[in-house]
């Protein structure tokens, strides 16, 4: 909502000397996000005047057409000769009052105007546009020409109202009432201190039978209608500057008396108006849901298909608006052609859901939807329309028909009982019962009683429905800068717990690696288990949907970590960043199918244990995951030597890492695994409670989805549970012990079975090896038909061995050695090479 401070002063009398950045600091100390205060004609310097087209010559022999004009300015050139000036636009004629920027002015932006020859001819100045002045979109475009009866030499900052601060603020959803000059004007008076002009407060005709008629259907759709009707408008007649500058500052465009008249009343009241031409409406006005089929175009010229919830306005044809969104084109005041004399005024207050659902449903935002979808002051509709009917009368020499018509669904003021200390024992602040009731009554309520409060709500604040709604105002209009700050007092011995401890390791370890955390939206679209190409029956295709989701794109939750983290990848890849690795740790959410709907939960008392158990049985499995990916150079390539592509042996790599940081012994197989590419897939296996569970995949992603996701080439992934390998390791990280007694090396060369895994051998080393054996690990794979054989592979093992009391012999470590290979020998067929 965008608020100029000249308006906003015409309802509070704010101090003179108070600035739009104090005005600010007030509102946002009262609970308003207010965004910016933008500063209009802040370098603006005149002279800036009114001028008239004497004549025109037209120049020839240039690209484009060029006009020498002479414009008289009266004395504001000093001399009251006519100003000469080279103008290129063309939607100006001799005798039309123009604005014109004279020497030693300065326009927005900093351009310094001066005379300067151009075209052969010396210009003294400049015939302006709404553009050059900074006015915003007027809807017109090319020099702006103004009413005949403003006189030459008038300063035209001041006439087009050049300078002013415009407050631009974010209005919450709960806040409707702000979604108007009144309603901020209202929070200004309270912040102030200072009494409000309301602009609601008019005299409105009562209700007669000589309206225009109107039949409502649906009342809880719509449970106030009023119509007003005005006739002799004059076809011709324009809206003011001063009602165009209103408008274009507070972020809209001028189109047409009437259409900017029910938009200023709009914009000041808060009650969103239609105008209807009373010649295209045919029969009475009604209101009721929209039939089966039915058809309706709107203003922007859209044919849209209504469905049975929506809310229309009718005539004896059928559909002629969707009520509170947009009106249709049929019954559209037209003034390009001259010809609406007659318009009929509609202020109607509706259903805020039914309104909400209807604008979605069309993807038709208006501004009249985002006001009645936050909650619209229903006492304000006749008002309103008065106002309206007022303004067609003044600015367009109107009549104000005698009907007044105005539907009325019986309903009683909202009133909630609050003790008066609820706001005390609410912000931990003794504020008394009389600040208690002096703070309600200034935002509108009616307060009664004496240590219990009976507080009727104000119409304009649907939002406050319970006690803790008017604590809120209460604590928010004394200021929450006022508050004390408590920091919590932890219990003696309690701190992070080892799950907390673990995805905090992980990450230092990862991010140690040379990875980058990417933390990703929870959500994805189910086309990418295809990308992914996953099996049908994939467990991981079982989504839950959300009910109202962020994006109709991504409507469900994650099943796996993958599909974000590829996207994070893909998005810095096309930046340019192509040696990338990421990670991310969280939540997937994969449901069993046995989940049941949980009854809801009391609000007036803790819930049961029971009930806290129903809650949680409904919810999906939860475990968390870590996932990295990776793409391009593992090692950079430089004077030191070459570099190195990440492959599927970096993402096994991850996975140790964070298998060594939760104190798990990882295992590792070859697997077929979407999305992994079936030749250079890892399955990870981790044991707990003494049997092997499969916790994650890691490799190279298949080819094919690499190119269906559009991800850089040998893209590789791992992901693991690593809720399993907390299950798996021993839970205490344990320092590293430090020997002071040498290390004994030896060197094995195993030839085994190709299809024998690696990971196989080593265990089988490690435990033929006993206690004296420190750190295994595999330096070479080695594969050689010639020497080897068919289908053989060697694998070169550097065993370290070290004793901690005691410095080793070459004995001794040949008899682990002899030991380790022994075993691996019976268990996996391996033979010492050479």
């Amino acid at each position: 909502m965008r608020v100029p401070l000249s308006w906003l002063r015409e309802y509070v009398d704010l101090p003179a000397t108070e600035t739009g950045r104090d005005v600010q600091a007030k509102l946002i100390s009262a609970g308003l996000e207010v965004e910016t205060v933008e500063q209009l004609g802040a370098d603006l310097k005149g002279p800036l005047v009114v001028g008239q087209v004497l004549t025109i010559e037209e120049l020839e022999g240039f690209k484009k057409p060029i006009r020498f004009c002479t414009v008289d300015v009266g004395r504001a050139n000093g001399t009251g000769e006519p100003q000469e000036i080279v103008c290129g636009a063309r939607n100006f004629a001799v005798g039309d009052k123009v604005v014109v920027v004279l020497p030693g002015a300065v326009l927005p932006g900093g351009f310094s105007i001066s005379a300067r020859k151009t075209y052969g001819k010396t210009s003294h100045g400049m015939i302006c546009s709404a553009d050059e002045l900074g006015m915003g979109d007027d809807g017109t475009h090319g020099i702006i020409v103004l009413p005949p009866e403003h006189e030459v030499g008038t300063d035209a900052i001041e006439l087009l109202q050049l300078v002013d601060e415009v407050l631009d603020i974010a209005v919450t959803a709960n806040r409707g009432d702000c979604l108007s000059i009144r309603g901020v004007a209202r929070e200004a008076a309270i912040a102030y201190g200072r009494p409000l002009l309301d602009p609601a407060l008019l005299d409105v005709p009562a209700p007669n039978a000589y309206g225009y008629p109107v039949k409502v259907s649906d009342p809880f759709g719509c449970d106030r209608f009023t119509a007003r009707t005005v006739t002799g408008l004059d076809p011709e007649a324009r809206s003011p500057i001063w009602l165009q500058r209103r408008l274009q500052k507070a972020g809209m465009r001028p189109i047409s008396l009437a259409v900017d008249v029910t938009n200023y009343v709009m914009l000041e009241l808060g009650q969103p108006l239609h105008a209807y031409d009373r010649t295209r409406v045919q029969g009475a006005i009604g209101v009721r849901r929209a039939e089966r089929g039915e058809q309706l175009t709107t203003l922007d010229g859209v044919t849209r298909t209504l469905s049975t919830e929506d809310l229309v306005i009718t005539d004896e044809r059928g559909p002629i608006g969707l009520a509170g969104v947009m009106g249709g084109a049929d019954t559209e005041i037209d003034d390009t052609d001259g010809t609406t004399t007659e318009v009929v005024i509609e202020a109607a207050h509706f259903d805020p859901v039914a309104i909400a659902r209807t604008a979605r449903r069309h993807k038709l935002g208006s501004e009249a939807a985002r006001r009645f979808e936050r909650g619209v002051d229903p006492q304000a509709a006749s008002a309103a329309a008065q106002r309206t009917v007022d303004l067609l009368v003044l600015l367009a020499g109107g009549t104000a028909d005698a009907g007044v018509t105005e539907v009325v669904a019986p309903s009683a003021p909202r009133t909630i009982t609050i003790p008066a200390d609820h706001p005390d024992r609410v912000a931990g602040v003794t504020y008394g019962r009389e600040t208690v009731v002096r703070r309600l009554q200034q935002i509108g309520c009616d307060v009664y009683g004496t240590d219990e409060l009976i507080v009727t709500v104000p119409s304009w604040r649907p939002d406050l429905a319970d006690p803790n709604d008017l604590a809120e105002e209460v604590i928010r209009l004394e200021g929450y800068e006022n508050l004390p700050s408590t920091l919590p007092r932890p219990l003696p011995g309690h701190g992070l717990t080892d799950r907390q401890r673990l995805h905090r390791r992980v990450g230092r370890a990862l991010a140690g690696a040379g990875y980058v955390e990417a933390l990703n939206y929870p959500f994805l679209g189910e086309a990418v288990f295809d990308q992914l190409g996953l099996d049908a029956d994939d467990p991981r295709r079982t989504v839950v949907t959300l009910v109202n989701p962020l994006s109709d794109e991504e409507p469900a939750l994650r099943t796996t970590l993958l599909p974000g983290l590829l996207g994070a990848l893909r998005r810095n890849d096309g930046r340019g960043s192509h040696d990338l690795a990421l990670f991310e740790t969280g939540l997937v959410f994969r449901p069993t199918g046995h989940e049941q709907v949980p009854a809801r939960l009391p609000a007036d008392r803790r819930p049961t244990q029971e009930q806290l158990a129903a809650l949680d049985a409904a919810l999906p499995r939860q475990p968390r995951r870590v996932a990295v990916v990776l793409a391009g150079a593992r090692e950079q390539a430089g004077w030191w030597g070459e570099g190195r592509p990440s492959d599927w042996a970096d993402a096994v790599e991850a996975a140790r890492i964070v298998a060594r940081e939760a104190g798990a012994e990882l295992i590792v197989r070859a697997d077929q695994h979407a999305p992994w590419h079936p030749g250079r897939c890892a399955a990870l296996y981790v044991r707990v409670d003494g049997e092997e569970v499969l916790a994650g995949h890691a490799g190279e992603l298949h080819p094919r989805v690499v190119k269906a996701m559009h991800l850089p080439e040998r893209t590789c992934a791992m992901e693991i549970e690593l809720d399993l390998l907390e299950q798996a390791g021993d839970g205490i990280v344990r320092a590293p012990r430090i020997s002071s007694f040498p290390v004994a090396t030896q060197d094995v060369a195993l030839v085994v079975d190709k299809p024998v895994p690696a990971a196989e051998v080593e265990a089988a080393l490690r435990e033929g090896a006993g206690e004296l054996l420190e750190a295994i690990r595999l330096f070479d794979v080695y594969e050689n038909a010639e020497q080897l054989g068919d289908g053989r592979k060697s694998l070169a093992y550097a065993l370290r061995f070290r004793a901690p009391d005691r410095t080793l012999t070459v004995d001794e470590a040949s008899a682990a050695r002899d030991a380790a290979v022994a075993l691996a020998a019976e268990r996996t067929g391996a033979v010492l090479r050479g």
